[in-house]
């Protein structure tokens, strides 16, 4: 859900993610939450309070779906924002939730797919602004990034397979 961050996600969680019981789930969250914090809009979680929310998610849904393949997305930004501390500052914020997403990948045992290293290496073939428009949000090019990734991860299949 566009602008959603993980507290909303959460309030929804049951509905969209529990009751349909899925094959296969993948969640790509954290970003809307670090925007916020760093555009100075009202946000009332910081990168602790994400991961534990974020771990309820998990656990809740592990345990009502335990056959369900979970796939966790790596939040991602690339410079161009409307100015250098904002890069920076999003960067800052959107790593720590990256690293979030990572543990909790591991510590549930379920799938990551990184996302900011396939940005990373794009930046090698064009600039930021063909990716994304505002160092978030992706534009055509960078949501065929996207896909690309999270298909070749579920080709790809579960670790230990």
């Amino acid at each position: 859900m566009s602008g959603d961050r993980v507290t909303e996600l959460a309030a929804r969680w049951q509905a969209d993610a529990l009751d349909p019981a899925p094959d296969v789930l993948s969640v790509l969250v954290g970003v809307n939450d670090a925007w916020r914090v760093v555009d100075g809009e009202s946000c009332d979680i910081d990168a602790d309070d994400f991961r534990a929310v974020y771990d309820i998610l998990l656990t809740r849904t592990l345990r009502a779906l335990p056959t369900t393949r979970v796939l966790l997305c790596e939040p991602f930004c690339l410079p161009g924002g409307p100015g250098a501390d904002f890069d920076e500052a999003l960067a800052a914020q959107v790593q720590l939730r990256q690293h979030a997403v990572a543990e909790l990948a591991a510590a549930h045992h379920v799938e990551l797919v990184r996302l900011q290293p396939v940005f990373d290496e794009a930046l090698r073939r064009a600039p930021a602004a063909h990716w994304v428009r505002d160092g978030v949000h992706p534009t055509p090019a960078g949501h065929q990034l996207l896909a690309d990734a999270w298909i070749s991860a579920v080709a790809a299949g579960p670790p230990g397979r």
